[in-house]
């Protein structure tokens, strides 16, 4: 008997089926989908904009956010235009290498960004507790190391999957039950063995996210314990003020992902379709919320918003 060729098994193309059970509604859907998407362009744009071009926002803080803008891009962008076409047009076809591609990219910009926003509370913790050496110790040769940092990390963690997922027969099973290609719903239609994706798909990102959660909440304590020592309340309400933006971003951030993950893990008796939506609306409101809160939140940023936008027109009208 001749050996059994697995790369046959490979599909060349997969099939995204969309929402199932909502398909009839996909166009009503993709309206508040690609409503909200534009949004997020349009706002992470212009905050990449009014940093790049204001030299008194090249400061960590800012320049943290800038990179928090460039994931939340790339999450989106990496999902939305697909599921776009196929609401509209029903193109719900794939190639094998693109799904993985599409995988690769979901996947490394949430974890980029979560190395981001433990940076951002480690930006903040240094800024309270040690206001004097934050110049010293935030320079922007750290700044960049950090972003350097996130890609590294997000690269050994996500790369890794791409093989796992290749090894896989999949027996001519090429139909993927959701709007976008992610680790585990590629590996649920092998026809083997998917054990070690499971555990590595599970363990590796789930506890390198966990360990910045955990990292992110000592931050704060820091942070809180200071705030707490210092005798003018004008200096608390301060301090509180500069953190909120971060933390409002941070809630926004990991609840929908923890809440979508748990649901995914155990919640057996939720509906599918409503997995769907969740992991759906996950990829597009921080993307659309992040630079509302620090654009609503943040002083400075609101006021160069005003000067690079508002303020030329105001002059042109005045002249």
């Amino acid at each position: 008997m001749p050996p059994f060729n697995l790369t046959s098994l490979t599909p060349a193309t997969f099939i995204l089926a969309g929402i199932p059970g909502m398909e009839k509604s996909h166009i009503w859907i993709s309206i508040p989908f690609c409503s909200i998407y534009l949004a997020a362009l349009l706002g992470n744009g212009v905050l990449l904009f009014v940093i790049r071009t204001e030299r008194s926002l090249h400061q960590p803080m800012y320049l943290f956010l800038s990179m928090l803008a460039i994931a939340d891009l790339m999450l989106s962008t990496t999902t939305v235009p697909k599921m776009l076409a196929l609401f509209w047009f029903r193109a719900g076809e794939i190639s094998f290498d693109a799904c993985l591609t599409q995988m690769f990219f979901l996947h490394f910009s949430f974890s980029a960004e979560s190395v981001i926003l433990l940076a951002m509370a480690f930006d903040r913790f240094v800024a309270i507790c040690y206001p004097l050496q934050h110049a010293a110790v935030l320079t922007q040769s750290v700044v960049v190391k950090t972003g350097l940092v996130a890609l590294l990390r997000s690269f050994c963690i996500i790369f890794p999957c791409i093989f796992l997922l290749k090894r896989l027969p999949f027996c001519g099973h090429n139909v993927i039950p959701h709007t976008y290609c992610e680790h585990m719903g590629i590996a649920r239609l092998a026809c083997a063995d998917i054990s070690v994706n499971v555990l590595y798909g599970l363990a590796v990102p789930f506890a390198a996210i966990v360990v910045d959660v955990i990292l992110i909440a000592v931050s704060y304590v820091l942070i809180l314990l200071a705030l707490f020592r210092r005798p003018s309340r004008t200096a608390r309400h301060k301090a509180f003020n500069t953190c909120g933006s971060h933390v409002c971003v941070i809630l926004l951030f990991y609840i929908p992902a923890f809440f979508t993950v748990l649901t995914h893990r155990f919640g057996r008796e939720i509906p599918h379709h409503i997995h769907i939506l969740l992991a759906n609306l996950y990829v597009l409101f921080p993307p659309l919320m992040n630079p509302v809160v620090y654009g609503v939140r943040t002083q400075q940023i609101k006021e160069k918003v005003m000067k690079v936008f508002i303020c030329p027109k105001s002059c042109l009208l005045q002249e």
